[in-house]
This record gives C-alpha cells, sequence and structure tokens, in this order.
C-alpha cells in the first residue's frame, strides 16, 4: 500500500541550477530523486513544495514523495540518504501525510529571509549579498509596510510565466539587524517567480535615496517589471519556512 511522505530539506544552493530539474545543469531535485531510486531500487518522483532560481539556498524546503509501502525505520532511511547527497544537501524529516497531501498546493505560507552584508566575511562567502555605500535602513523599513496593501505583484514578477495569477498577500516585510548582517523577512501565500529578489532590489534603490516611497508604490501600481529595481543576487536569498494545515499529517 502506498505512503506519502513531506519531506524536509536543506540545502546550500550554490552549486545548482535551483530545486527544479534543469536540461542544462544540476538540481537538487535531481539529486534527491537520485538517492531515492538508488536506496528503494524503483523510480521515484519528488514534487516541492516551489522552485528556487540557481544560487537561492533552502533552510527549509519541503517535497512530497509516494513510497510503495511505508518504511519500518524512517531514522536509518534519512540516515542512508544523507550518505548518498552531497554535504550541501540534508533531509531532516519525512513525515507521513494524507494521500491527497500535496507540498506545494497546500501550502498556506511561505517565508523568505534575504541576507546583506557591507562588509568583506569569507564566512559569507556565497552565502549573502555585499553593497558597498551606506543604506538607509529606517527608509526602506518604511516603505516596505506598503508591500502588505497590495495584492497584485506583476511589476515584481518574472515575464511570461506559466501562472494564472499575479496576486499574493504579503504578511510580514521587515529588515532587522543581526550583528553585521542585515535581514530582510517576508511572508506571503504565495510567491511570483523572482519576486523576493526583485522587492530587495527596488528596496535597495529606497535605502540609496534613489526612490521615494511614493515612486515605489507607483512601481507596484504600474504592473511593469520594467519599473522595478534589478534582481538582488542569488546568494542573499533563502527559503526559510512553510507552513501547512495541521489536518494533513497522519
Amino acid at each position: 500500500m502506498k505512503q506519502r511522505y513531506f519531506i524536509h530539506l536543506s540545502y546550500k544552493g550554490t552549486a545548482y541550477h535551483g530545486w527544479q530539474i534543469q536540461p542544462n545543469g544540476i538540481s537538487v531535485q535531481e539529486l534527491l530523486m537520485k538517492a531515492f531510486s538508488t536506496i528503494l531500487r524503483y523510480p521515484i518522483d519528488i514534487a516541492g513544495a516551489g522552485r528556487t532560481d540557481a544560487g537561492v539556498h533552502a533552510k527549509l524546503m519541503v517535497a512530497h514523495i509516494d513510497l510503495n509501502e511505508a518504511l519500518e525505520d524512517v531514522a536509518a532511511f534519512i540516515f542512508k540518504l544523507n550518505g548518498l547527497l552531497p554535504n550541501d544537501i540534508s533531509v531532516q524529516k519525512m513525515l507521513t501525510v494524507k494521500a491527497n497531501a500535496h507540498a506545494r498546493f497546500d501550502a498556506y505560507s511561505r517565508t523568505y529571509d534575504y541576507f546583506l552584508i557591507s562588509k568583506k566575511n569569507p564566512f559569507l562567502q556565497d552565502l549573502a549579498a555585499r553593497v558597498y555605500n551606506y543604506l538607509d535602513f529606517e527608509s526602506m523599513n518604511k516603505v516596505a509596510k506598503c508591500l502588505l496593501e497590495y495584492t497584485d505583484f506583476t511589476s515584481f514578477s518574472k515575464s511570461n510565466t506559466a501562472v494564472k495569477t499575479n496576486n499574493c498577500t504579503v504578511t510580514q516585510a521587515q529588515w532587522v539587524k543581526h550583528d553585521d548582517v542585515w535581514v530582510f523577512t517576508i511572508q506571503a501565500n504565495r510567491f511570483l517567480r523572482n519576486m523576493v529578489r526583485a522587492i530587495v532590489g527596488t528596496l535597495l534603490q529606497v535605502g540609496r535615496g534613489q526612490m521615494t516611497e511614493e515612486e515605489f508604490r507607483a512601481v507596484i501600481e504600474a504592473k511593469d517589471r520594467t519599473k522595478a529595481g534589478t534582481s538582488a543576487p542569488a546568494e542573499g536569498l533563502y527559503l526559510v519556512n512553510i507552513d501547512y494545515p495541521s489536518e494533513l499529517f497522519l
């Protein structure tokens, strides 16, 4: 009897062409499927909660998988998985869920962090974006609150995607300093492709004094990606949490 699991994993995205299988590069999804198939000795499909772009990291990615039968020892299976996976990918948990539970469509909230540094730090190489000029984070925080007032984020979306709507409900958007690192946390029910990096890139213009709150609002209301700022570098972005209804879990 088949059993569906939610897989909790994390990865450093520097070496990968994102989460989703790509014809021109190695992806996290591809390596995870190969590891499962090697242990189970039958083909495996894995569906992720979303797709992270090349170079983007995940402190928590969730994916679902159907196994031909329930695992007798989940901890031992995860140990074998992590032995096959490279050091920059790690599975933390596998949770039994209902047969129709979906890692992508059943998620009701997702959270991203964007890490920004202003000084050279060898321990954050490829793990945070560096800026070289002064930024007014007070103004950036004030303007970031505007995001909670809008739902159509076409201006921050990659063009020509296959989504049916560009509407999202943002519930948190704030910069907080942790030691020498500024972290932008944004939470929403869903995100468009490239949305967080486009928002951060536009907020950086605010921080440099190149854009006012009124101009930031005008960017959103224009529903035109060309009006927003350049996308912030991928290495600063982390998927950090995904929330699901408790009734999905067995």
